[in-house]
């Protein structure tokens, strides 16, 4: 099982380069099976997205373990976390003769590399891009991950059961981002349709840090519900700035602050927000319960680490479990070694498209274009450990 790690984007664009133009693996030869089947991921591991990056590795690496038996040969690339990354990142794996990639992590690089591996028919499943518009790419793009539509208006209907009195909103997202434009609209059409139009939508951009302008216009129009579309590294400093400049109201946030990599950033004062969620620790079906046994274990290395899987790296062990499943059904009915590497990559994306899956999400499916058909959605509050460093997404019934 390979690992390449390139962290620095010249070097990613260098060996992409070189890959291209010696045309390393013609899609017209046979797979190369000499090392195992090849399947790539490309994930943010570095640059602002690697909170996110990091979760998925671990739930890929761990649904490869359970795989065992089937001699994939993982190659992971480091995508940083901006679009010429994931690029540069997509070609160096297609170029290697991967059959199916996992990723990128943001929605924001898959509308930019996604297109790359449609244009030259390279299965994509996608664990982490919920922007609407995704499996609309193309016929090889499909996603583990729900889209923002489905979730999102969840946590706005329980922040109302919880206090009906709520009648102010205030809204937040970066519009330099394509999860946190698309998720915007989303919340602000769910709000409207609670008779709860915003009175006001503070912009923001990703890489903005202090965020006391924005808090304190908003402020000013006395909101008792803020709702937040923002990554987890500026979601979390906006959380602590609020409740800092003397906000005390509901807080909602999106599926980008859906990581216990928030807690050291927003610390105590993350402590009761509210967000939806597609996945729950406590669901009792056999595949969560092998994944949660499985990842306690992995964790138990790490005395400080959580055993309590965040949602991200559900989805990406979700997201290999589907490649190699289909893979598994693939190489029974039309063995690997006797296609050319475009026709194995076209027969497996039909088969992850045909297939229905038992996972810790729960049983998935897939609709004609790559959506994923999925039953159970919860809604979940953080709750905050004494010393506010530590804590976690507790379900509300």
């Amino acid at each position: 099982m390979g690992r390449s790690f390139r962290p620095k984007l010249i070097a990613l664009l260098a060996a992409t380069a070189l890959l291209a133009g010696c045309s390393n693996r013609s899609a017209d030869g046979p797979v190369n099976l000499t090392k195992g089947i090849p399947v790539g991921a490309v994930l943010a591991l570095t640059g602002n997205a690697n909170v996110y990056g990091q979760d998925q590795k671990i739930g890929i690496d761990l649904a490869l373990a359970q795989l065992n038996g089937q001699a994939i040969s993982l190659q992971i690339e480091d995508s940083g976390s901006d679009e010429p990354g994931a690029n540069a990142a997509f070609n160096l794996q297609i170029n290697r003769g991967v059959l199916a990639l996992i990723g990128p992590t943001l929605s924001q690089q898959a509308f930019s590399a996604d297109p790359i591996a449609q244009r030259r028919g390279v299965p994509v499943v996608a664990p982490s891009n919920t922007a609407t518009g995704i499996p609309e790419i193309g016929h090889f793009i499909s996603r583990v991950s729900a889209q923002s539509s489905v979730i999102a208006p969840l946590s706005i209907a329980k922040a109302l059961q919880i206090n009906p009195a709520i009648r102010r909103a205030a809204v937040f997202y970066a519009q330099d981002d394509a999860y946190s434009t698309a998720e915007t609209v989303i919340f602000q059409k769910a709000l409207t349709n609670k008779g709860l139009k915003p009175v006001t939508v503070q912009r923001t951009q990703l890489n903005d840090q202090d965020f006391q302008n924005q808090i304190t216009s908003a402020l000013s129009k006395k909101p008792d519900l803020i709702v937040l579309s923002l990554q987890a590294v500026d979601g979390g400093n906006m959380v602590r700035q609020l409740r800092e400049l003397g906000y005390r109201g509901m807080i909602v946030v999106g599926n980008g602050m859906n990581t216990p990599n928030i807690y050291p950033i927003c610390q105590k004062y993350c402590d009761g927000i509210l967000i939806a969620q597609a996945y729950s620790p406590e669901l009792k079906n056999p595949a969560n319960q092998v994944f949660l046994a499985a990842f306690a274990k992995a964790q138990s290395r790490n005395p400080n680490a959580s055993t309590i899987p965040p949602q991200l790296t559900a989805q990406a062990y979700t997201a290999m479990q589907v490649i190699g499943e289909a893979l598994r059904r693939l190489d029974t009915q039309k063995p690997l070694k006797s296609l050319t590497v475009a026709a194995a990559r076209k027969a497996l994306m039909d088969e992850i498209l045909g297939g229905t899956y038992q996972t810790p999400l729960g049983t998935i499916s897939f609709t004609p274009i790559g959506e994923v058909v999925q039953k159970e959605f919860f809604v979940a509050q953080v709750r905050m450990n004494p010393g506010g460093r530590s804590g976690r997404f507790a379900l509300l019934p």
